[in-house]
């Protein structure tokens, strides 16, 4: 599948020409509202990733934003649906998010474009705690970033980041509670961060290898699972040799 990466210097250009072309398309006085999220709130708020294949977004405007959406892929051939509201169909979705979303730039008048971060990016990461992507790996570099600024995130203002998008801390999946609260008391994110980054490639190795052995067999429920079975069975070859 093809893939573009969106970064700090090219991210503004396609976010400035989408706006560009909404007010082409949409005329000058009906404003839209986007709360990115995801890679790209990572990205524009945090050093540690210099890049993301996801535009995730919530997009609140007229009809006329997929079309500028769609005009702007072509014109730097980005991939179809480069900037998507897939995700909401996750469980990391809450219908509370933009309430909590910090503004990030406006363009061309008309587009105002926001952004996810802290502990609210935190929850959101962790309510997806997925072991294949980079979410844990963005957990522990958030953490590691404020650490550093002297802007600390607590695990209270996790628990009530997590309490305020998702009605409760205890919603979010076991293993990232136990992940999140190990993570906070030990508070060694440098000495992590690479440790979690590379266990997250190879999750994602392993799963694209069963799927090409085993087509159609994974989805949400069962992909963890898969993972740990795959690698107890790697380990227990491993002891063998």
């Amino acid at each position: 599948m093809f893939e573009k990466p969106f970064t700090k210097e090219n991210l503004d250009q396609y976010l400035k020409e989408l706006a560009k072309e909404f007010r082409k398309l949409n005329g000058k006085t009906i404003p839209a509202d986007i709360v990115l999220i995801g890679g790209a709130s990572v990205v524009i708020n945090y050093g540690f990733r210099n890049m993301t294949y996801d535009m995730d977004a919530v997009i609140n405007a007229s009809a006329s934003m997929k079309d500028a959406i769609n005009h702007v892929g072509d014109k730097y051939n980005l991939p179809n649906g480069w900037l998507n509201t897939d995700f909401m169909k996750t469980t990391s979705y809450s219908t509370k998010i933009v309430q909590y979303a910090k503004y990030y730039r406006t363009f061309s008048n008309i587009v105002t474009f926001r952004t996810i971060a802290g502990e609210y990016l935190l929850a959101m990461k962790l309510m997806a705690g997925r072991q294949y992507k980079y979410d844990l790996s963005d957990v522990i570099g958030i953490l590691w970033e404020h650490e550093k600024s002297s802007t600390s995130i607590s695990l209270d203002q996790i628990k009530k980041a997590a309490a305020d998008l998702y009605g409760s801390y205890d919603k979010l999946p076991e293993y990232s509670r136990l992940f999140i609260e190990k993570i906070i008391a030990e508070k060694e994110y440098e000495k992590i961060y690479e440790k979690v980054r590379n266990m997250e490639s190879e999750n994602k190795d392993i799963l694209l290898d069963f799927q090409d052995e085993y087509p159609g067999v994974t989805n949400t429920d069962n992909i963890n699972d898969i993972i740990a079975a795959v690698r107890k069975k790697k380990e227990s070859e491993n002891l063998i040799k």
